[in-house]
C-alpha cells in the first residue's frame, strides 16, 4: 500500500486494500484516511473518497512553511516539495515575482518564508485556493505577498516582474505569451509542462521561443520533477529572456 500524509491525513493511492482503517489511523496517528481519485479542471478541484473519518480540513508542515488547506476542496501535490524549495532559494533579495496559478501558497509561502522578494504576486482563479492562500500568509506571518483572486490570463498583464512562475499543467503553454509580456528584461521564468520524455529538451523551450518574439531565450536548466504518466514526465524549464 503506498500513501502519503498530509498534515493529519492519509492519503491512500489506487492499490489501497480493505485494511482496518480504525487501525491503520492510529498506526499513523491521522484523524482521516482518503483517497484523491483525481484532480480535474482549471481550478484544479479534487474527487475523492473519504475511507475513515470526517474532517477534511489540515495543516501541512513542509519546509518551515505551514499550509492550511481542505483535501477536498484543494489540491495538494507531495510530489514537489523540493521543487517549492529550490525555487524559494533562487529567488534574489528585492526581486518581485508572480506566481501564476498559485493555489494555497505552493511557491509563493516558501519565497515568502526563505526568500527576501520585494513582492510576489500571488494569482488563483479557485475561490477556496484563493481563502487559503490568505490564511496562509497570515498563518505564516508573511508581508510582502499580495494575493489576487482572479484568471492568470486577465490578471497577469497589470503586473511586471523579475520573476515568473508558472506552476501548472497540461495547458500550461497557453499562458506564455502573457506571462513573456509581463517578465521584465534579463527576467527569470519558471515554466512546467507535462512532456513525453523523448521531446524534453526539445518542446518546452521550443515553445517559450514561439512566444518570445524578439527577446533572446537563454536556457537555464529543465529540472525533472516526478513521472507524470507512463512516458511522459512533469519538467520545470528555468528560462531567462533578454
Amino acid at each position: 500500500m503506498k500513501y502519503k500524509k498530509i498534515g493529519d491525513i492519509l492519503v491512500l493511492d489506487n492499490n489501497y486494500s480493505n485494511d482496518d482503517f480504525e487501525e491503520l489511523s492510529k498506526k499513523h496517528n491521522v484523524k482521516t484516511i482518503m483517497k484523491i481519485n483525481q484532480i480535474q479542471g482549471t481550478k484544479r478541484e479534487p474527487v475523492y473518497n473519504i475511507l475513515y473519518g470526517e474532517e477534511t480540513e489540515t495543516i501541512n508542515k513542509e519546509n518551515g512553511c505551514l499550509f492550511k488547506l481542505d483535501l477536498a476542496k484543494v489540491m495538494w501535490s507531495k510530489g514537489n516539495n523540493n521543487e517549492r524549495l529550490r525555487i524559494a532559494k533562487l529567488v534574489r533579495d528585492g526581486e518581485t515575482v508572480i506566481d501564476m496559478f498559485a493555489g494555497i501558497g505552493y511557491f509563493s509561502i516558501p519565497i515568502g518564508v526563505h526568500a527576501n522578494a520585494k513582492k510576489v504576486h500571488a494569482i488563483e482563479i479557485n475561490p477556496n485556493s484563493y481563502q487559503f492562500l490568505c490564511e496562509n500568509i497570515k498563518l505564516n506571518k508573511l508581508a510582502n505577498i499580495n494575493p489576487i483572486l482572479g484568471d492568470c490570463m486577465v490578471e497577469t498583464p497589470n503586473y511586471k516582474a523579475d520573476r515568473i512562475i508558472m506552476g501548472y499543467v497540461k495547458t500550461t503553454h497557453h499562458y506564455l505569451k502573457v506571462a513573456i509580456d509581463s517578465l521584465n528584461k534579463g527576467g527569470i521564468l519558471h515554466y512546467h509542462e507535462t512532456v513525453p520524455e523523448k521531446l524534453i529538451d526539445t518542446r518546452p523551450i521550443e515553445r517559450i521561443n514561439a512566444q518570445a518574439g524578439d527577446r533572446e531565450v537563454e536556457l537555464l536548466k529543465i529540472n525533472k520533477i516526478k513521472k507524470y504518466s507512463p512516458g511522459v514526465w512533469h519538467v520545470v524549464v528555468d528560462a531567462r529572456l533578454n
